[in-house]
């Protein structure tokens, strides 16, 4: 039995924190974890950020209903999920993702949680456990599964290392540049037909 695990961000819908740079203007926000391999120094930086410039957490919500996935990626989601079941593993926030996961059909999100305080500002966040994408396809392996995994940033290459085939999809040239165990693909017809292969390869070792 297979299973396909997926990044969010940066794979099947642009980076949040990116966008929400490019309506306010604070180009500080483009920070993300293809910058920051350390998570807990990024969010601290990110919460930091929000409270001096006076943003809450609807501030950020009203950028993201405004959002849509990348271009092709529903459909690849899509095709994806009639063959392989599929989850996501994402560090963004289940505060965040819900206009963009009913856009791309509601598949199975595990992520963080923010907490805000009384007057709407993000006051710290609330991860599910440290390194949890890892952990979670160190699980599904546990269970018997072969798992398939593809991201694009810095915390993804836990999962990618764990997983029985990895996959960058979307990487910057930098992570390209220290992750060459990883196969690259920039577009999802290419990305599709690897995880086949890597499916066919798999179950010819079950």
């Amino acid at each position: 039995m297979q299973i396909v695990c997926l990044d969010l961000e940066g794979v099947l819908v642009p980076e949040i924190w990116i966008a929400f740079a490019e309506r306010t203007g604070i180009a500080d926000f483009r920070r993300t974890t293809r910058d920051e391999p350390d998570y807990d120094k990024l969010m601290q930086y990110r919460l930091a950020l929000l409270r001096q410039h006076g943003l809450r957490l609807s501030d950020i919500q009203a950028v993201i209903g405004g959002m849509a996935p990348m271009a092709g990626a529903r459909d690849f989601l899509d095709t994806l999920r009639t063959r392989y079941q599929v989850l996501i593993l994402s560090d963004t926030f289940y505060e965040f993702a819900d206009p963009l996961m009913a856009q791309l059909g509601r598949p199975t999100l595990l992520c963080h949680r923010l907490l805000t305080d009384g007057e709407g500002f993000v006051a710290e966040y609330r991860l599910r456990q440290p390194n949890p994408k890892t952990h979670a396809v160190n699980a599904f392996k546990s269970l018997n599964f072969q798992v398939i995994a593809a991201g694009d940033s810095y915390n993804d290459t836990g999962m990618l290392g764990a997983a029985d085939a990895g996959f960058f999809i979307h990487p910057p040239e930098n992570i390209v540049a220290q992750f060459p165990q990883f196969p690259v693909h920039r577009d999802y017809a290419g990305l599709l037909g690897a995880i086949d292969a890597a499916a066919a390869r798999l179950r010819g070792t079950a």
